[in-house]
């Protein structure tokens, strides 16, 4: 009877891992690889997102702005900036998420 229950015992440990094997593999399936430091993981990648993004937007004006500046807030969301010119009127911005490199917020000053 021991070794029965013992067996038994052992038999569901072993499922469970399986189970929980085969759970996070379709997880990495579904989801696809991730970088370990995101998508966008370094200010240079920031500004060239940015400027593919802001172009379309607004124009090759975009590139007036340069040199953009990216800072990197609680290590998830870049913000980018254009910097002020000579022209009146204020600058491209964005904000592109870490991780993934979703836009969460697109603006120009005025």
């Amino acid at each position: 009877m021991k070794k029965a229950l013992k067996f038994l015992s052992l038999g569901l440990v072993t499922s469970l891992f399986f189970a929980l094997l085969s759970f996070s593999d379709k997880e990495d399936v579904q989801n696809g690889y991730v970088p370990k430091d995101g998508f966008v993981p370094n200010k240079e990648t920031a500004i060239n997102v940015a400027l593919s993004i802001l172009k379309p937007i607004y124009g090759e004006s975009v590139e007036s702005q340069l040199p953009f500046t990216a800072t990197l807030n609680d290590d998830k969301i870049w913000v980018v900036e254009g910097t002020p010119g000579l022209e009146e009127g204020g600058v491209a911005s964005i904000e592109i998420q870490k991780t993934d490199c979703k836009i969460l917020k697109v603006s120009h000053g005025k």
